[in-house]
């Protein structure tokens, strides 16, 4: 899981240089909210991360997460009540699950806390990091930014995107989602493995 740790810190730095180099200011930070609403996946390493951070929450502020969390779940469930633990995306397919995220598109994330701060925003999965900025790899790939209020900032939508060695971290990252599987199932093969947020902190994902 260090290894992991690592691997997302390289997002922060990219993201840090991003901020830094960007000609206007750039909103995306830890106390906004605007992408941390609804059902997302996370990779079978970010459920790892998110239940090893939520266990070093003090008594009270976990239970206050894992009762929002069975809370969503409830919810998840009552649009898709066939779907059982562990929850796993590919069990209901990418379809559907995308109709439930956009069904309870206004619900908050479970880690957030009531001043709208994210109790585990060192620990946060990875999806999270990449929302902000859009990155260019060196092979050409392009990934936009998905900032749900891009257009609320002047020249932020403007801003170029910021290279990044995307091919190489999935290789690296792919080593890590290889040994979560193997902790989690006993078995590597289930790298693929996506749950969500709600899941993962009700003991379900």
């Amino acid at each position: 899981m260090e290894d992991y740790r690592a691997l997302l810190q390289r997002l922060d730095e990219w993201f840090a240089r991003g901020r830094r180099d960007a000609p206007v200011p750039v909103p995306c930070c830890g106390g906004c909210t605007a992408c941390c609403h609804g059902p997302f996946d996370i990779s079978v390493a970010d459920a790892e991360l998110v239940r090893d951070a939520v266990r070093r929450l003090p008594a009270a502020e976990r239970e206050s997460v894992v009762a929002r969390a069975k809370a969503l779940l409830d919810r998840m469930r009552a649009v898709e009540p066939g779907w059982d633990a562990p929850y796993e995306v590919a069990a209901i397919g990418e379809d559907r699950f995308d109709q439930l995220s956009e069904a309870l598109a206004g619900e908050p994330c479970p880690l957030l806390d009531d001043a709208g701060r994210c109790r585990i925003y060192a620990d946060r999965p990875l999806v999270c990091r990449l929302i902000g900025l859009s990155m260019v790899t060196a092979a050409g790939r392009m990934i936009e930014n998905a900032c749900p209020i891009l257009d609320h900032f002047p020249g932020y939508a403007g801003l170029p995107p910021v290279s990044f060695e995307l091919e190489e971290f999935e290789e690296r990252e792919m080593r890590c989602l290889l040994a979560a599987a193997e902790r989690r199932f006993g078995d590597p093969e289930r790298w693929s493995f996506e749950t969500t947020i709600a899941a993962t902190v009700a003991g379900r994902g």
